[in-house]
């Protein structure tokens, strides 16, 4: 038989109450495991006579934290933690190896409030800038029901997926944004260099320029100032537009409300939402997360304020004894067949594996329709490009038309 150490350990019990002593066992893995059994969540599982060992090297993250970077934390938390590592040890480890300094400051100081018995959860609440709401409700009610290390790998596997969904909307709207840009950059490059060409040789040769071609050689003349202000306007609309949507819910509505209904985009944004509040909703009911606190945390992590308003619809009529589905059906946000769907969960009691099943559909969906977007998109851009630069080539050939008849006439 394996011969057994004493282990020193430091945890949360049931009720909450920190606690402190040791446990025999042949290694640390199997004395994280027994305190579990116990009901216990370990903090701190160290061999007598030893300190926290730092040694397990795993792949840092790195730059800014991204949503990608949230993701990697997430899925290698959840593997230590299912590996009968405490969460101490876990968040040492992690603070070592990361490189993001904003992620990394944040598990120093969760490291260190959870190490004065503070509990994960809590600690993780006051780095909300970092921290999503729906991962720290995930986190508390895995505490809640002694199983952290299910609830932090349904987090890994929930921020892939949404990482995986947002990289493909990026990849889809990158060609249009590279093509528009392009397309600027000509529009200034014809106006500050060709432009004044053309209107030096029109001054010599004589005669009247036609209306469209005298605004070009204007706007040539005014690109000094019509240049920095178009930057400013930009830079001034982005800055407003980021600051109203995170003080104004109003503004998030209407702003919210005009995506949907957009030609092209709508319906992407609209399979988008579903998705995430499908799979939002789902998770947080199936780590045991309280109906009417899933229905506040997912109308606030969709990232969609349409959403958020049903949200509190819906749970005043939960409140009052009504089935979810039936309130939802009252906004046209929510698709027949998710309502139908959540319907059927309600009767089945299997409520988070249907809004699951939904969540896959809405994935495939999305896939679908941004590849479609990509498709449709790249011959349009390129007739609109094609569109503005052959334009301008007809503005500035125009006068010459003129030019030709008054050397006829003369």
């Amino acid at each position: 038989m394996p011969s057994t150490k004493t282990y020193h350990y430091n945890s949360i019990d049931s009720t909450g109450r920190r606690t402190k002593g040791t446990v025999e066992a042949p290694n640390e893995a199997t004395a994280t495991h027994m305190l579990r059994q116990r009901g216990e969540t370990p903090l701190d599982v160290s061999e007598a006579g030893q300190g926290l060992n730092r040694d397990l090297k795993i792949p840092g993250l790195g730059g800014r934290l991204k949503l990608k970077d949230l993701a990697v934390f997430s899925r290698q938390f959840a593997t230590m933690t299912a590996s009968g590592m405490s969460l101490l040890r876990s968040l040492s480890i992690l603070e070592e190896q990361t490189s993001s300094p904003r992620l990394k400051a944040a598990i120093g100081e969760i490291g260190a409030d959870v190490s004065s018995g503070v509990s994960l959860s809590a600690a993780m609440g006051k780095h909300d800038r970092v921290f999503p709401r729906l991962m720290i409700a995930m986190i508390r009610a895995g505490e809640a029901g002694g199983m952290i290390d299910r609830a932090l790998e349904q987090i890994a596997d929930s921020t892939e997926k949404d990482s995986a969904l947002r990289g493909k909307i990026k990849s889809a709207m990158t060609y249009p944004a590279i093509v528009l840009s392009f397309t600027f950059v000509l529009i200034a490059a014809v106006l500050i260099f060709i432009v004044p060409i053309f209107e030096n040789m029109f001054k010599n040769l004589g005669g009247q320029l036609p209306a469209i071609t005298q605004f070009l050689v204007t706007a040539s003349h005014n690109m000094w100032w019509i240049g920095p202000l178009v930057i400013v306007v930009g830079v001034g609309t982005t800055v407003f537009y980021k600051t109203k949507s995170r003080t104004s819910a109003d503004f998030r509505l209407k702003v919210d409300k005009i995506k949907l209904r957009l030609p092209v985009f709508g319906p992407l944004f609209r399979k988008l939402a579903m998705s995430r509040f499908s799979r939002n909703l789902g998770l947080l009911l199936n780590v045991g997360v309280p109906v009417m606190q899933a229905l506040t945390v997912v109308g606030e992590t969709t990232g969609n304020e349409v959403i958020n308003v049903a949200m509190k619809d819906v749970q005043s009529a939960v409140r009052d004894g009504n089935p979810m589905s039936s309130a939802m059906r009252h906004h046209p946000i929510f698709p027949a067949m998710v309502t139908q769907m959540i319907e059927v969960g309600e009767e089945s009691g299997q409520i988070s594996q249907m809004l699951d099943k939904v969540a896959d559909f809405y994935d495939r969906e999305v896939d679908a329709a941004a590849e479609s977007l990509t498709a449709s998109i790249e011959p349009i851009m390129v007739l609109v490009m094609g569109a503005v630069v052959g334009g301008m080539v007809i503005c500035l050939y125009l006068p010459m038309f003129t030019i030709y008849q008054n050397i006829q006439s003369n």
